[in-house]
């Protein structure tokens, strides 16, 4: 009895050993199966088919793009340029294929080949030239970005529609993204722990000169190693522009820090020597989760970053718990345990769907009279659209609307992932601010196709319909901005442009506006226009490096208050009195620069009306009353002579 107790105790004891064992060797997969379990417990949103489809195809490109760079992390390098090159990739096909008629087949060729190229170069620059591969990749990253605005002209480009299927579905419901996913991550892990190549990577990031001294050719290698990881960017690129339907040249614009964060979630080691395919799908998977879930949660755009920050810091340092407690790493060699892993990740899946099911009923029966209505800001590190905000949600609680608001930063990949998340999440009505308004229209398609009807704010989408746009005239703002600065300056006189960010609609728009404005005053020289990225430390830098080569000049118009507050810091005592300044937008720091002389004017949207204005018409939309195509809030010319009585 006593030995039969004994053996109790043992038994008891393995299992809790063998559990946290588990745990310790599948860190990645644990916190994704809490996450997930929490997330359930906390929205009703969450765990729902369409939402958690939504979910993979927003892992998608990153996962793809963190395949290649598992290569080159597990052989101890770095690649920061795969962002770019996705982008690169993408302009090729769209630049070759739509606008110089190229066979849809040789100019995705091309695409993927211009991936490679790049991969190629930044190995041969690795291998050869000895540069350090944080420098040779960011060197890419640079490279890559410039010429895919040089060759898109810094415009959105169509993507071919029989490659824009990639961005559908399969039988209405499985989404084409996550079967590619799938697809690149199988060829990963055959890679890794099936070829020649894949040895060579563990043994690289292991020790170097031991792999060298084996008889190891660590420099081809090396360029194999980049080149997969360029190959892999390519295909990420493409699956992206799917998506839009368009090739942005401003697309995957920091994706290279998601892709290494999934990397190291996943358990991959930056020193090199360890890293599995399966646990980088799994970090990928795990960011997914965790911006979904925020969004669903209607957590503050601004924390999303912090909260995200976090559990990178706390992978890396459960990695390190992970090889203190003596969990054996994932290397070449240590295929004795695949059928083990496969065996913990089946449980898991299994573990996950009971979980998830038991804390669903949470909410089965949950109801509210209460609207939801969903917020997509193109951007929210600019005070315009800040005021947007303000206005929507100020007019929301007026209203008794619940208001959830997302922060796209500029990326139209990210805006239609949270706008997928309204979509798919039940919400009465959707107010989109297009990052720019092509690579929307997919997503205000499905939306529409759900019977959600959809409000888009400050700029429209094209090839799509909306209920309603609520706007003003970017076009009739920028003429009317030349033609004020240019009557101040008595229709004589040189003066710089400061563009918005290459790439946006308002951008274009304002640029247009002003080239139009301008027709009338030949009198008036425009010496240079440079973007500034909409971005208040861009335009003094930019403005500051304008005054060098032209220090007689007498005006500047900016597409935007912020950019033409960074011009009057560049101008210095200049700034009202020599050179006049021209903003665009009304924001509180504008008009404060009118009110005190050193901002000539600005051209003024009123953006807290704009926002007031699309909920009131998104709950007019859901309660089924008439809605006007369109409502155009005026602009106002804001000079130091009105600014006084003046309300944004």
């Amino acid at each position: 009895m006593a030995t039969d107790t004994l053996k109790g105790k043992a038994g008891a004891g393995g299992a809790t050993s063998g559990l946290r064992r588990v745990l310790l060797d599948n860190g990645a997969l644990t916190a994704l199966i809490v996450l997930v379990i929490a997330l359930s417990a906390l929205s009703g949103d969450f765990l729902t088919t369409d939402n958690l489809l939504n979910v993979g195809v927003q892992a998608a490109v990153t996962a793809i793009l963190a395949f290649g760079a598992t290569f080159v992390i597990v052989s101890a390098g770095i690649d920061l340029s795969v962002g770019s090159v996705a982008a690169l990739s993408a302009t090729v096909i769209a630049w070759a294929a739509t606008s110089h008629g190229v066979p849809v087949f040789v100019a995705v060729l091309m695409g993927i080949a211009t991936g490679v190229v790049a991969g190629l170069v930044n190995g041969f620059l690795i291998a050869y030239g000895k540069l350090p591969s944080f420098i040779a990749t960011l060197a890419m990253l640079s490279v890559a970005r410039g010429l895919s605005l040089v060759i898109s002209g810094g415009v959105p480009i169509p993507f071919p529609a029989s490659v824009s299927h990639l961005g559908d579905t399969v039988g209405d419901w499985l989404p084409v993204p996550v079967l590619v996913m799938v697809v690149m991550g199988l060829i990963a892990a055959v890679v890794l722990g099936r070829t020649y190549i894949g040895r060579s990577m563990y043994a690289i990031g292991g020790n170097e000169e031991a792999a060298r001294l084996s008889g190891l050719r660590v420099n081809r290698q090396k360029l194999a190693i980049y080149a997969l990881s360029g190959l892999f960017a390519a295909v990420a690129g493409i699956v992206l522009a799917s998506r839009l339907s368009s090739a942005q040249p401003q697309a995957a614009n920091g994706y290279e820090l998601d892709a290494i964060a999934a990397v190291v979630i996943g358990g991959a080691s930056l020193a090199g020597g360890t890293g599995r395919a399966s646990g980088t799908l799994i970090g990928a998977l795990i960011l997914a989760v965790l911006r979904n879930g925020l969004n669903l949660l209607s957590v503050s755009a601004f924390w999303q970053q912090v909260v995200i920050g976090v559990v990178i810091a706390l992978a890396v340092l459960l990695d390190t718990v992970r090889r203190k407690a003596g969990a054996t790493p994932v290397a070449a060699g240590a295929g004795g345990g695949k059928g083990k892993q496969a065996g913990t990740y089946a449980l898991a899946a299994v573990a996950t769907v009971a979980l998830v099911g038991a804390t669903s009923f949470l909410h089965n029966n949950s109801s509210g009279s209460t609207q939801k209505v969903g917020l997509s800001l193109s951007t929210l590190n600019n005070p315009f659209f800040v005021q947007i905000r303000s206005g929507a949600q100020a007019e929301a609680k007026a209203l008794g609307v619940k208001l959830t608001v997302t922060d796209a930063q500029n990326d139209a990949s990210q805006q239609a992932n949270q706008l997928q998340n309204f979509t798919s999440s039940d919400f009465s009505a959707i107010i989109v601010n297009p990052v720019d308004s092509d690579a929307a229209s997919n997503s205000v398609k499905a939306a529409d196709k759900a019977n959600i009807p959809v409000i888009a704010v400050d700029r429209g989408v094209n090839k799509a319909s909306v209920d309603t746009l609520v706007a003003s005239d970017n076009v009739a703002g920028g003429e009317l901005s030349a033609k004020t600065l240019a009557e101040k300056l008595g229709g004589q006189g040189k003066i710089v442009i400061l563009q918005g960010q290459a790439g946006t609609s308002a951008a274009r728009e304002r640029a247009a506006g002003f080239a139009k404005g301008l027709k009338a005053y030949p009198g008036i020289t425009v010496v240079a226009q440079q973007p500034a990225d909409f971005d208040r430390t861009k335009g003094l830098d930019v403005m500051s490096n304008l005054l060098q080569a032209h220090p007689d000049v007498q005006g500047v118009i900016a597409a935007n208050d912020e950019m033409a507050l960074g011009a009057i810091k560049a101008l210095g005592s200049k700034a009202g009195t020599s050179v006049q300044v021209m903003g665009f937008d009304g924001t509180p720091d504008g008009l404060n620069a009118v009110k005190s002389g050193t901002l000539y004017a600005s051209v003024a949207q009123q953006p807290s009306q704009l926002g007031r204005i699309a909920v009131d018409n998104a709950l007019k939309a859901v309660q089924g009353k008439k809605v006007a195509d369109t409502v155009k809030v005026p602009v106002k010319v804001v000079t130091k002579q009105n600014v006084a009585g003046f309300r944004g």
